[in-house]
């Protein structure tokens, strides 16, 4: 394993953190506790002081009362003295005024330390030492100070597990998502939780997730159409090249057939080349006013030996002009997929028509047709495919769908209604030009 991982990394940190905190606080709280000691200490003897001074004023005889005292003294590990020149000068000065004042301090006495309490009595100085403890003297404080100490820095050990934790975690979910995809596969959302720059990476990681399936699928969807619409005008070379192999077919006209195919694959191939440059996915398309009965012969013509070859007849019908506007090419490409699905589905001796009205093309045919379920969903990718591949000769499921997104890009609609084993019809409706005024106006 390469390194330690954020959690262990955040919870040594925290850690060091912690036992600097502790190790600061002991050594203040004995600072502290030692302050304080020695305040109550000096408090203490000032006490006394003012206790055994009160009783040696009431008292006949001041010096004996001292001396009686002297063994309660011992007890406490104390001594009372009345030469002040044990004191240091500067607790000297305040007891010689001409309003005495008590002192109280540190001073050194025979070599040790002493805490002192003075005040003047009559007649004389009373003073009272305490000796100096050691740091022996403060244990029991010391101790205590240490036990809360280690109750402090468990508890903070723990709080810092936990935060460590809490801040990894949704790194390592964020981070297990992004192996998943540099696999190739795409991850759940990871949840938004955590701080708030946790929870925006979170976002962040979640929306270019979906960013690039979407670019995925955007991208197989987009080959996928290609290639089904290359295949069509090869599979038309090809037949009108085998025809003409076999002699079925003048070579003019499957010369001018091919001719108009290539420049059909010259066209998508060069749709291909924009799309990479502009880093698009879609069709382009240049809407003009056209001839629906044109593009209904020319669909035609494409599939006739394909239809003479299913024994399925194959005709074009128009009761007059049929303008519209769209793509001439487009059009052909949709009614051409139309027609290929009806050619493939209908039975030997059926019928296949494409009509020809202003602004609209049907292709009708007498195959088996659709449920009426499904009839709402025959245009999404895939669908009939999954639905009827084990049953008929259908195509890779793509035609239907490119039908429906060349036409809405030419700002037109197309549905299907079907009687199955009867009738089914595909209608593209496109925008119908409008018509001069002049026109319009009786002769």
């Amino acid at each position: 394993m390469r390194g330690s991982g954020l959690r262990s990394r955040l919870f040594r940190a925290i850690g060091v953190v912690v036992l600097i905190c502790v190790a600061l606080t002991i050594g203040l709280g004995l600072v502290l506790t030692r302050r304080a000691v020695e305040h109550a200490t000096l408090r203490d003897l000032a006490h006394q002081v003012d206790v055994v001074a009160e009783a040696q004023r009431n008292a006949p005889s001041a010096p004996d009362e001292l001396d009686k005292l002297q063994p309660s003294f011992h007890r406490q590990h104390e001594l009372a003295l009345s030469d002040e020149r044990i004191l240091p000068s500067w607790a000297q000065e305040p007891l010689t005024r001409k309003h005495p004042e008590p002192v109280q301090g540190t001073l050194k006495y025979k070599g040790a330390g002493y805490y002192f309490a003075a005040q003047n009595v009559n007649p004389g100085t009373l003073i009272v030492l305490r000796r100096k403890g050691s740091l022996a003297s403060l244990s029991p404080y010391v101790w205590g100070l240490v036990i809360a100490a280690a109750a402090g820095g468990l508890l903070a050990a723990l709080a810092a597990f936990l935060l460590a934790r809490r801040i990894s975690r949704p790194v390592d979910r964020i981070a297990a998502g992004a192996r998943t995809l540099m696999r190739g596969t795409h991850p759940e959302p990871v949840p938004v939780e955590g701080a708030a720059e946790i929870a925006t990476l979170a976002i962040a990681f979640n929306d270019l997730a979906a960013q690039l399936r979407q670019a995925q699928e955007a991208e197989r969807s987009f080959l996928l159409s290609v290639s089904h619409e290359l295949k069509t005008p090869l599979t038309a070379i090809r037949g009108y090249a085998e025809a003409v192999e076999d002699g079925a077919v003048d070579p003019r006209e499957a010369a001018a057939t091919v001719a108009s195919e290539a420049r059909r694959l010259e066209r998508l191939v060069h749709d291909l080349l924009d799309l990479a440059r502009m880093n698009r996915t879609d069709f382009s398309v240049r809407n003009t006013e056209i001839e629906l009965a044109e593009v209904a012969e020319d669909a035609v013509r494409r599939y006739q030996q394909q239809a003479d070859g299913f024994g399925v007849t194959l005709q074009s019908v128009s009761d007059g002009p049929a303008p519209a506007i769209g793509d001439a090419d487009r059009v052909l490409q949709v009614v051409s997929n139309l027609v290929e699905n009806a050619l493939r589905l209908t039975p030997p001796g059926g019928e296949v028509r494409v009509v020809a009205e202003p602004g609209l093309l049907r292709v009708e045919d007498t195959g088996p047709g659709l449920a009426e379920d499904d009839t709402e969903r025959a245009f999404e990718r895939f669908y009939l495919h999954e639905r009827y591949g084990h049953e008929r000769q259908v195509g890779t499921g793509l035609g239907l769908a490119i039908v429906k997104e060349l036409t809405l890009a030419m700002g037109g609609s197309v549905d299907v209604e079907s009687q199955p084993g009867r009738l089914t019809v595909f209608a593209v409706r496109l925008r119908v030009p409008k018509v001069p005024a002049r026109e319009t106006l009786p002769a």
